[in-house]
């Protein structure tokens, strides 16, 4: 189909822009110019140096979508998480190595995605499925839901960032190597296998000089509704120099009192990896019976802190104003 000179305009409420003029629109009805989010991606220019918007109307769209490294500057928005939602079930369990099991897998740099829902609904006992795998560097998310139980959000490599989402997961459900804020958003632990216990996070840093780490600052860690009695740690180290950083978040109480969890029972790098906390709150953000690793940390100086905010552990003062996306770029 080709692309329409016409362009759509719709007004945003997020900061930063007026209006949006969208250069093309999804509708599963046919009264868009494309019926599949995948067929609109492939229409966007390669190499991009502007925003190419798709506005992706509600629905459920049932697609396996990989943005390739040439197409720079994506943004789609849709209607609300509650109304446009992007599914898939690939999964280990079913052949897919786990970077091949994301619904939604994204490689371009610059990408933005707004009032949408990312999931995997493969189920938590076909091991690991990821909703949406992120290489794009400079990318952002808004008001987005991510669903799924292991390994639900694979944020891989470069900065990247995320306001007001929904993450929802069960084993390892945060994790990759890219240098992440999530901020003022809604970190949800789900009910796993009988038997297993949760882990927020599995941060893989690999070397001391390696810029990735997990930021969750001002964010609320808690229960889904179903999920009840199961051992809920913030973390556990997946590669020898982890690093993640909890920052006045609310704790709800299924936090183990230890905080954090070995790999599979192993003690490798438990004196290499970066884990602290500061400035929590709530009854999960207890430390006095926190992990005594040397690489374990309660944070007090604001200057130490301060180095996993927007603005110095992404550089996000530089970015994501271009999306119009609000951010806190400091500690509160």
């Amino acid at each position: 189909m080709p692309i329409l000179t016409i362009l759509f305009v719709l007004l945003l409420s997020i900061q930063g822009f007026s209006t949006i003029q969208f250069d093309v629109i999804v509708d599963r009805d046919g009264s868009g110019n494309f019926t599949k989010i995948s067929d609109a991606i492939s229409s966007a220019p390669n190499l991009s140096s502007r925003h190419y918007y798709i506005q992706i109307r509600a629905g459920v769209y049932v697609e396996n979508i990989f943005i390739e490294d040439h197409k720079t500057n994506i943004v789609l928005i849709g209607e609300g998480m509650d109304n446009t939602i992007i599914s898939g079930n690939r999964s280990f369990a079913g052949g897919f190595r786990t970077y091949q099991s994301a619904t939604v897998g994204i490689r371009g740099d610059g990408f933005v995605a707004q009032d949408i829902t990312f999931e995997n609904v493969a189920g938590p006992n076909n091991m690991q499925a990821v909703a949406l795998m992120s290489e794009s560097n400079s990318s952002a998310y808004y008001k987005c839901r991510f669903l799924g139980y292991q390994d639900t959000l694979y944020a891989k490599i470069g900065r990247q960032f995320y306001r007001e989402c929904e993450i929802y997961g069960t084993i390892d459900f945060i994790f990759g190597d890219a240098a992440v804020v999530l901020q003022n958003s809604k970190i949800y632990a789900r009910r796993p296998l009988l038997g297993q216990s949760n882990t927020i996070t599995a941060q893989g840093r690999d070397s001391s000089t390696g810029g990735g780490g997990i930021s969750i600052h001002n964010c609320t860690i808690m229960a889904a509704s179903n999920l009840s009695q199961v051992e809920t740690y913030l973390g556990r180290p997946w590669k020898k120099f982890s690093r993640t950083i909890v920052l006045q978040s609310q704790l709800d109480g299924i936090i183990n009192p230890r905080g954090w969890s070995e790999w599979e029972g192993r003690a490798s790098g438990l004196d290499t990896l970066y884990y602290g906390e500061y400035q929590n709150r709530g009854p999960g953000a207890d430390t006095k019976d926190r992990v005594k690793w040397p690489g374990y940390r309660i944070l007090t100086s604001s200057t130490e802190a301060a180095k996993f905010t927007v603005r110095e552990f992404i550089q996000g003062n530089t970015w994501i104003p271009l999306t119009g996306i609000p951010f806190l770029p400091d500690l509160i």
